[in-house]
């Protein structure tokens, strides 16, 4: 069993996938992100998984993603918005070294225009995102090692941050 060197937990729009690749060049390791993994086993994007079987069907397929992803990668891995709901995905989580990206709601509008098709966010975006950090931020705290302030700074300046944060090492240093 591999685990990852990175874990990146956060809302959307906090820049796990940018940052994740840029981590993941950085350290010379690979890349794996959980929703591009659900899409690949369900054969279709993730917005037509909750028309077509619902949320819960999509969490199931997420948590399996999640505990793959955890226990057979050994590079820096991202995780969709909200996997951190389940409780065993939690639990698999304490282990590995976890970075929330948090990020404020006026940086994630002008990351993700809140208007992309992002199933949980489709009515009333500004205020549904809200919701779903107030419901979600203890539990990306719970599971963090360290969380990383995105607000105002680059993916560049993000990437610098969770490798100070772990105390991670590049090939170049």
């Amino acid at each position: 069993m591999t685990n990852p060197v990175v874990v990146l937990v956060g809302p959307p729009g906090s820049g796990k996938s940018t940052v994740g690749r840029m981590l993941a060049e950085r350290l010379g390791v690979g890349f794996r992100d959980t929703d591009a993994d659900v899409e690949a086993t369900a054969g279709k994007p993730i917005p037509e998984i909750f028309i077509d079987e619902g949320e819960p069907h999509f969490r199931a397929l997420e948590a399996a993603a999640v505990r793959a992803a955890a226990e057979g990668h050994d590079g820096v891995l991202a995780l969709g918005g909200g996997a951190v709901m389940a409780e065993a995905t939690r639990a698999l989580l304490h282990e590995l070294p976890v970075v929330f990206l948090e990020v404020p709601l006026a940086d994630a509008v002008k990351r993700v225009g809140l208007d992309a098709p992002r199933p949980l966010l489709a009515v009333n975006p500004r205020a549904r995102w809200r919701e779903l950090m107030d419901a979600r931020r203890p539990l990306y705290l719970e599971v963090a090692t360290a969380v990383v302030d995105t607000a105002g700074r680059t993916p560049e300046q993000v990437a610098d941050a969770v490798l100070e944060a772990l105390e991670l090492k590049t090939p170049h240093d």
